[in-house]
């Protein structure tokens, strides 16, 4: 059983934020801010890809209720939301989860740093993602 699953059972305290039958919120115990706190399905799943749409839908609903509160209490002006999806991107505890990271002007963090495509590279790249339906 995963951490977020002891905490899902109550086996591990947690400061929570939200609950209801299906998601829980709590703050994260290494805040990048303030008021960090993780959306998590009360199922397991261990990815993005293994979560039903339906259950994602009530994550995300969740994600835009914590954000709200997060402006409206005057915590942060604004907030990212961000998933790490699998351990090559960060993903540490295997529970998918979504991060809403409360945001403060100079509060000294930083966003990615985008690129630029070589010549053709583009092309190439879309030939692997484009979806079609």
């Amino acid at each position: 059983m995963c951490i977020f699953c002891k905490i899902i059972a109550g086996e591990i305290p947690a400061d929570k934020v939200y609950e209801d039958e299906s998601v829980l919120a709590f703050l994260d115990i290494s805040p990048i801010n303030p008021g960090h706190t993780l959306v998590v399905p009360k199922k397991h799943y261990a990815n993005l890809e293994e979560i039903p749409e339906k259950e994602l839908f009530a994550i995300m609903a969740v994600v835009k209720i914590i954000g709200k509160s997060v402006k409206d209490s005057a915590l942060a002006a604004g907030y990212n939301v961000g998933i790490n999806n699998d351990p090559v991107a960060g993903q540490v505890v295997p529970h998918l989860h979504v991060h809403v990271i409360p945001r403060r002007e100079h509060d000294g963090h930083a966003l990615w740093r985008g690129g630029k495509y070589e010549a053709g590279e583009a092309e190439k790249i879309l030939g692997q993602l484009r979806i079609t339906n």
